[in-house]
């Protein structure tokens, strides 16, 4: 018969932490101590006194965090929130009846179901006396409460409310290894990776080790997602921008690459790394693997850390288009742990998943020394660990049902249900964006956004220009006021100086598609012949 949960535990031995000290072990450490505060001469003058407290204003707080900017959620986010409730409280007091949400990858929050064998097993993990009653066995699929049992069996007290060891829980890290091996048909070790709270915090850590100064730099691609800027401007750095070639289809172009570290390095600018998004946010390009092969050897040869974020990997729509993990090309080409430093970020957020409420995510870190690693992993003991239902569903998403499994069929259905919808959104999407006066978008290969171009009056610039907003912001704003759509201006993503985009998800739900279809194509034809030359 098999045991039960509410048996005791066996004894678990703690992982040392050889990174905690006790203070007075840390003589490098600096404490301002009593003796010296009381030691130190009263100023006659009060309002001189250096002891005095600065007062917290804008002026004072940390010039890092202000530099910081995140427009997925800024300005134009705001005033839809203003206006939803609006609605709420004074229903028709706007020309439209409700906000679609079209300015950030939050599939659920638009109606995407979450996939039925992810969340059983994570109810069972989560109410394991669950697996105790003889009904649940009516109610749960057979491999859903196999993988609770074996999921429980690797957390410390069989308890999802346990801290785990700050990588994550071990036989978690095993199953993802697991599936990074069947994905890429190379080897990988559960050591090198590190579960995190979403992809976000693993960017952090990066940029928390890698950036020393202003004078440090990150390649990254222009346009590019948010975090990205805004990581490297909390931690003190240097963006160093590379522009993707949109007349192209997004495409990265290695002497690209080349043109801006060169001209990084005659500022004074160390170039410690390459992001590479694929595939692309907010572009939506998915990378050819020669031109992968390209970019592994351009790191390779300049020494830089290749920071390769590949949260979308599940999402390809194109047909002739493949996603190939880099680190599967820097293995295929030859390169091993000693040739090449990757990092690769994974997330639960985006995919078909789309858990994004749950926090869960990894990175897998190859090819650093082993001193570099303890501090990879200081960092990490810092935060004492990410949270375990996003570890078990970093797991789920690397491992999901096999053939033969009860919930397989069901599953694949439902994955393969939700990839065929957001095909069949984009394609809706990018042929309204091209039927627009003045307005060009890129194919969607992969992920979940279109990053189209508009062209705008000079009349529509100079109207911006007045009211104190940047072109493309402008537009959004006044597609939101007018339509209730919102978009993401494309400022916050950067891009070619002089030219104007926008990003627009294709989460909401298929049947919704058409209506933002419409109320841009009406928008916009009204603003153009407001604002024409």
């Amino acid at each position: 018969m098999r045991r039960f949960v509410s048996e005791g535990a066996k004894s678990l031995s703690l992982v040392s932490r050889p990174f905690l000290h006790r203070f007075e072990e840390l003589p490098h450490l600096r404490f301002l101590s009593s003796t010296s505060v009381l030691d130190c001469p009263l100023s006659s003058s009060p309002s001189s006194s250096p002891m005095d407290p600065t007062p917290l204003t804008v002026d004072t707080i940390n010039p890092k965090v202000l530099k910081c900017e995140y427009a997925v959620r800024g300005e134009v986010v705001t005033i839809a929130q203003r206006l939803q409730q609006e609605l709420k409280d004074k229903p028709g007091s706007h020309p439209f009846d409700e906000i679609l949400y079209c300015n950030i990858g939050n599939p659920q929050s638009l109606g995407q179901q979450p996939i039925t064998f992810f969340r059983e097993v994570l109810a069972l993990c989560d109410h394991p006396s669950l697996l105790d009653k003889s009904e649940t066995s009516g109610l749960f699929s057979a491999d859903s409460i196999d993988r609770a049992w074996q999921i429980l069996d690797q957390i410390p007290g069989r308890a999802t409310g346990a801290y785990s060891h700050s990588q994550g829980v071990k036989g978690l890290r095993d199953a993802i290894a697991s599936g990074i091996e069947a994905r890429d048909g190379y080897p990988a070790d559960p050591d090198d990776i590190f579960l995190t709270d979403g992809a976000s915090p693993a960017v952090h850590m990066m940029m928390q080790l890698l950036t020393r100064s202003e004078s440090d730099g990150i390649l990254c691609p222009i346009p590019q997602y948010p975090l990205y800027s805004a990581s490297i401007a909390l931690h003190g750095g240097t963006l160093v921008p590379y522009y993707l070639d949109e007349a192209n289809g997004w495409g990265l172009e290695v002497s690209e690459l080349k043109k801006q570290l060169d001209a990084a390095k005659s500022k004074g600018v160390s170039v410690r790394a390459l992001v590479v998004i694929n595939p692309g946010n907010p572009t939506g390009q998915v990378l050819s693997e020669e031109n992968q092969r390209q970019i592994v050897e351009f790191c390779k040869k300049e020494g830089l850390v290749l920071l390769a974020d590949e949260v979308y990997q599940e999402n390809i729509y194109a047909p002739e288009k493949q996603f190939h993990s880099f680190k599967k090309v820097a293995r295929s080409m030859g390169y091993g742990e000693e040739d090449i430093s990757l990092v690769s970020f994974q997330s639960v957020s985006k995919g078909y998943y789309g858990e994004c409420g749950k926090r869960g995510g990894y990175m897998e870190v190859t090819g650093f020394a082993a001193n570099i690693r303890e501090q990879i992993y200081k960092v990490a003991s810092v935060n004492l660990c990410s949270n375990i239902s996003g570890q078990i569903l970093a797991s789920l998403v690397m491992n999901p049902p096999k053939v033969g499994d009860e919930s397989y069929e069901s599953y694949y259905a439902e994955r393969d249900g939700i990839l065929s919808s957001l095909a069949r959104r984009a394609k809706i999407l990018e042929d309204a964006f091209n039927s627009l006066e003045g307005v060009s978008c890129n194919k969607a290969e992969g992920a979940m956004y279109l990053f189209p171009r508009i062209r705008l009056p000079e009349k529509a610039i100079k109207a911006a220009e007045a009211a104190n907003t940047v072109p493309d912001a402008f537009y959004c704003k006044r597609l939101l006021n007018a339509t209730g759509v919102v978009v993401v201006p494309g400022s916050g993503f950067g891009q070619v100086p002089g030219t104007w985009h926008f990003r627009c998800t294709i989460l909401p739900q298929e049947d919704k598609i058409p209506a933002v279809a419409s109320r841009l194509t009406e928008f916009h034809k009204g603003f153009m012949d407001e604002f024409r030359d």
